[in-house]
Parts: structure tokens; C-alpha cells; sequence
């Protein structure tokens, strides 16, 4: 009997110690679903985020590249511009040239005539004077007197 009941004792504990073993597993069971549903979760969030990043990452680049374009034909414009004001510059500077050089023709010209002016008017001026001196000479041979 005595024996009976120690079995039954240890029966007993042993089945406390079981069912206690048994709560701890399913307890240890019930963590490592929690962690795997937590794990799952962080997966799908962190593959959305990634997804995000992607598509941020993405958005970004198009917004760089449409920057880039704009950069680009503002360039573009700006080289056709520096084209067309060099073209206008080298008219501009030839036109001067010309300019000068016809200046600098006139003034040529004009010292010529201004010349030519100063030649007749000394010829006139002689012109005059011998023409005086020849009625002079013609009145002093009429008259006899100067």
C-alpha cells in the first residue's frame, strides 16, 4: 500500500510536472506564433517601405532626369542665343569697320577739297591781282597817270 501510494505520489507529480511542461510548451508555442505573426508583419512592412523607397527612389530619379532635360534645353537655347549674338556681333563689327573706313575716305576727301579750295582761291586771289594790275596798266597807258 505504502508502496502504492508513493507511486501513486509520484504518478501524480510526475503528471503535475507534465501538464506544467505541457503549459510551458504550449505558453513557448503561443511566443513563437506571436513572434512569427510579428515577423510576418515586419516583412510586409518592411517590404512596402522598400517598395516606397523604390518608388520615392524613382520619383526622385524622374524628377532629376525631367530636370536634367529642362537643364539641357536651356542650354540648348542659350548656345543658340551666344550663336545668333556672335553673328550679330561680327555684323556689327564689320559694319564698323566700314563705318571707319568711309570716315576716315571722307576726311581724306574733305582735306583734298579743303586743298583744292585753298589752290583756287590762291589762283583767284592772283587772278585778281594780275587782273588789277592789267587795268591798272591799261588805265596808266590811257591816262598817263596811276
Amino acid at each position: 500500500v505504502d508502496s502504492l501510494s508513493f507511486h501513486s505520489l509520484q504518478a501524480a507529480r510526475m503528471a503535475e510536472e507534465l501538464r506544467q511542461e505541457q503549459d510551458h510548451s504550449m505558453h513557448l508555442e503561443k511566443i513563437k506564433k506571436n513572434h512569427e505573426v510579428t515577423i510576418k508583419d515586419l516583412q510586409v512592412k518592411m517590404e512596402e517601405a522598400e517598395q516606397l523607397a523604390l518608388k520615392g527612389g524613382k520619383r526622385t530619379i524622374m524628377k532629376l532626369e525631367a530636370r536634367i532635360k529642362e537643364l539641357d534645353n536651356e542650354l540648348d537655347s542659350e548656345q543658340k542665343r551666344h550663336v545668333e549674338t556672335v553673328k550679330v556681333l561680327q555684323r556689327n563689327e564689320r559694319r564698323l569697320k566700314e563705318l571707319v573706313f568711309q570716315t576716315e575716305e571722307d576726311h581724306k576727301n574733305n582735306q583734298h577739297m579743303q586743298e583744292l579750295v585753298e589752290k583756287l582761291q590762291n589762283k583767284l586771289k592772283t587772278y585778281k591781282r594780275q587782273i588789277d594790275e592789267a587795268v591798272r596798266t591799261v588805265i596808266f597807258r590811257h591816262t598817263g597817270s596811276p
